[in-house]
């Protein structure tokens, strides 16, 4: 791995030390810019993982809460084990 993993607290989880933070996943929010569709938010959990992430942080307002379903639909063809998911 390319990234340096801790144990978050002491939940017994080992996680990588960056997390991807989504709130860019899903709908425009706010009237900020940046905003990326499904298919470029999978993109970018895909290099992520590449790069040895594994640890998710999402809310369930993160673009109009579909930050959450977009993360969902990737974790589908993922082994769940492998990641950690954190949302607010």
């Amino acid at each position: 791995s390319k990234t340096p993993y801790n144990f978050l607290g002491r939940s017994g989880l080992k996680v990588s030390n960056i997390s991807l933070g989504t709130m860019t996943f899903g709908e425009n929010q706010y009237g900020r810019p940046g905003n990326t569709d499904e298919d470029l938010s999978h993109q970018i959990i895909n290099r992520y993982v590449e790069w040895g992430g594994n640890f998710l942080d999402t809310a369930d307002i993160y673009g109009h809460g579909i930050s959450e379903s977009v993360i969902g639909r990737w974790l589908e063809r993922q082994p769940r084990d492998k990641f950690v998911i954190a949302t607010k």
